[in-house]
């Protein structure tokens, strides 16, 4: 059965911070050779509206925050967030996708939203470097970890900044799918997967 990537997406956005997953994810999906494609993944903004992202790179969201197919892995990407953690339709919407989604993920500042959210609380987490302590003291209640790619709670993955999400989302292949696979998803991409982690 396939499983639904859906990539939240906004103005300012990280443009690695989205890219690099959607890459792993179709890249899996293409080295797999199933019958049918074992993710099918897809960008959601709040509108429809184009987006921006940083540098001015323009992108037409799949769908809306209205209108998607159900979620199985929920990525939330980076960037600058200050605008989004102000939205109350965008903070309730990844509150709600979180209760039904296989695992939501966060990239670099991305963090920030799913605290928000409250999808990290009682939980530990990671974020850029540049970023650790502004969430830790806007969200003092949570364990945030440093000098990590990526930290894994089970239903929710976070990782450190920008490339490191193509890390993470190598590991979320090796947990959706299995460990063959993430390697050689690397391998196909020719990237250099680092794994270390924490739980």
């Amino acid at each position: 059965m396939t499983m639904q990537v859906g990539i939240f997406i906004f103005d300012n956005v990280e443009v690695l911070d989205f890219t690099g997953p959607y890459e792993v994810f179709t890249c899996a999906s293409r080295v797999n050779q199933g019958e049918n494609p074992l993710f099918n993944v897809f960008t959601v903004g709040e509108t429809l509206k184009p987006i921006h992202a940083r540098a001015g790179l323009k992108i037409d969201p799949d769908f809306s925050l209205e209108n998607h197919p159900e979620i199985d892995c929920l990525i939330i990407p980076g960037g600058v967030v200050s605008a989004e953690l102000n939205k109350k339709n965008v903070i309730e919407w990844i509150a709600k996708q979180s209760l039904n989604t296989k695992i939501t993920a966060s990239v670099c500042t991305g963090a920030f939203l799913l605290a928000a959210a409250g999808v990290l609380e009682g939980k530990s987490a990671t974020t850029h470097w540049e970023d650790i302590a502004d969430l830790r003291a806007m969200f003092p209640e949570l364990s945030v970890k440093e000098g990590l790619r990526w930290v894994d709670e089970g239903a929710t993955v976070s990782s450190a900044g920008i490339s490191a999400g193509i890390d993470m989302s190598l590991h979320l292949i090796e947990r959706l799918k299995n460990r063959d696979l993430a390697l050689r998803t690397a391998k196909q991409l020719e990237f250099d997967w680092t794994e270390n982690r924490a739980s």
